[in-house]
This record gives structure tokens, C-alpha cells and sequence, in this order.
């Protein structure tokens, strides 16, 4: 595996140019104040379901922008290729995962739309300028994303379970990273649950559906909150006959900064 250096210092684009020379590693920690997004693409038929869906679930699916058909482009990140800048992506056919290649350039197509949707890690830099340790960071792995019990709302053919992401956080921290990931509703906002995980229907912590299981340390507290994994979820309930996503961790670095998604901060 290829040695990176300091990943927080990258500048988005130079992470990108990374990333479309083939380096793939989970983002997160990576360019440190800059919002990184969820991917879906789905064809442009399917494109109303998950913007429905999206609407209907703000909480894990909350969209940042939506492409025209066939572009690969966003105002998010000016000069950025969304079929080659994700470190990782997934490849689906009727919900099944056939291809994970570093670009999706031989697998675009002229009536494909991209929503990009909001992600934790953007509120990452928040929790560590607040205090909040991120152990999976300190760990050198990607967040744990569990497949919950709560069910989203059904939109058009889509419908499926909320992913949701752990962190484990000191007992006494728990408010500060409430608080502070609340000020940022456009990338999942506050947790969704703390504490018991059975209560989410999550059976054994040591064993994420997606991304690696994370140490906790003595007089953590397990919080959860709602992750942009959940689409991929729904894609594997509802089986639309084709769709690209991220892969769970490996996400689009953008140009915008996190400090734009946070409720009432201001530059100095």
C-alpha cells in the first residue's frame, strides 16, 4: 500500500490529483476544514426516486448538489471529475455490488445525475477543535457504519434502513460533541442515538456492516449518528438495474469548507 504523508495538510485538489492517479485510502482526516460528500449516481429515470428519498430523510440524506444528467462536475469543487476523484467506488447491478475500481470512466453514461449529500467526517474538524477525541482517526481507520433497525421513509421505489456512524466519546464530552455536530443539520447534525446499540437494533459493535470497528477506550460512550452510507443500503433493498457510489469512507473531498455548514458561525 502506497505511503501517504500528512493527508490532513493536502489541499482538496492536490488529494483529488491523488486520488485520480490511483491512490485510495479512506478520507477520513484528510484536508482538514474542507467538506467532504457522499456519492450517488443513479440513471436519470431513478433520479426522482432519490431525490425523494432524500427529501423525505433529511437526517442521514441531507444533499449538498445535484448534477445534470451526464456530467461529471460540481460547483462544489470547480475542475474536479466525479468518475475519478473518489478514492474508491462501488459499482451496483439490480442491488448487487459487481465492481469497487478506483474510476468509473468505463462505467458512465450519458443519462447518469449525481446527488452529493452531506457527510460526518465535514464535522470532524469541529469535534477536534471542541476537544472531542476521534479515536478511528488516532487509529488510522475508517469510521464504523452499522445497518440500523430504524427504517427511512419510502420514496418512489426506494426504501431501505438508516446507516448510521459510531464515534466513541468520553462520557464527559458526549454534550460538547452534541452540541457542536447540531450547528451542522446540512451534514447530519446531532447524533441520532447515544448510549445502548441494541436499542438500534446493532447486535455487536466489533462487527461494523461497513468501514473497520474502532477501540474504545475506558469511560467512552458509544454515539451514533445518521450516515450518507444510507443510500447505498437503499440500493441494495430496492435493486434499481444500475448505480455508482462511493465506496463507505472513500469519499469526494470538495472545495467548500466545513465551517460554511455550520448554523450561525462567521468568519473572523
Amino acid at each position: 500500500m502506497e505511503t501517504v504523508a500528512h493527508p490532513a495538510a493536502f489541499s482538496p485538489a492536490q488529494a483529488r490529483e491523488l486520488f485520480r492517479g490511483g491512490t485510495s485510502r479512506p478520507t477520513t482526516g484528510w484536508c482538514g476544514g474542507f467538506t467532504q460528500a457522499n456519492l450517488i449516481t443513479v440513471p436519470a429515470d431513478w433520479a426522482y426516486d432519490v431525490l425523494l428519498f432524500c427529501q423525505r430523510n433529511p437526517k442521514p440524506c441531507p444533499v449538498l448538489d445535484v448534477t445534470d444528467p451526464g456530467s461529471w462536475s460540481t460547483a462544489l469543487a470547480p475542475g474536479a471529475d466525479l468518475r475519478t476523484d473518489v478514492p474508491r467506488y462501488r459499482v451496483w447491478e439490480h442491488g448487487r455490488l459487481i465492481d469497487e475500481p478506483t474510476d468509473v470512466v468505463g462505467h458512465w453514461r450519458e443519462d447518469l445525475v449525481t446527488f452529493l449529500i452531506g457527510c460526518s467526517f465535514t464535522f470532524e474538524t469541529a469535534l477536534a477543535e471542541a476537544g472531542v477525541p476521534l479515536r478511528h482517526v488516532d487509529q488510522g481507520h475508517n469510521v464504523a457504519m452499522y445497518r440500523s433497525s430504524r427504517a427511512c421513509r419510502p420514496a418512489g421505489r426506494l426504501h431501505g434502513p438508516m446507516v448510521v456512524t459510531m464515534r466513541p466519546i468520553p462520557a464527559d464530552l458526549v454534550d460538547t460533541a452534541t452540541r457542536v455536530s447540531e450547528r451542522m443539520p446540512a451534514v447530519h447534525g446531532g447524533p441520532v442515538h447515544t448510549g445502548d446499540p441494541a436499542a438500534l437494533g446493532i447486535e455487536d459493535l466489533a462487527r461494523p456492516d461497513f468501514g473497520d470497528p474502532v477501540e474504545a477506550e475506558a469511560g467512552d460512550v458509544p454515539v451514533f449518528w445518521a450516515c450518507g452510507v444510507t443510500p447505498q443500503a437503499a440500493l441494495m433493498a430496492s435493486r434499481p438495474p444500475f448505480a455508482i457510489t462511493h465506496a463507505p469512507g472513500y469519499m469526494l473531498i470538495t472545495d467548500a469548507r466545513d465551517s460554511d455548514y455550520r448554523v450561525g458561525w462567521r468568519a473572523e
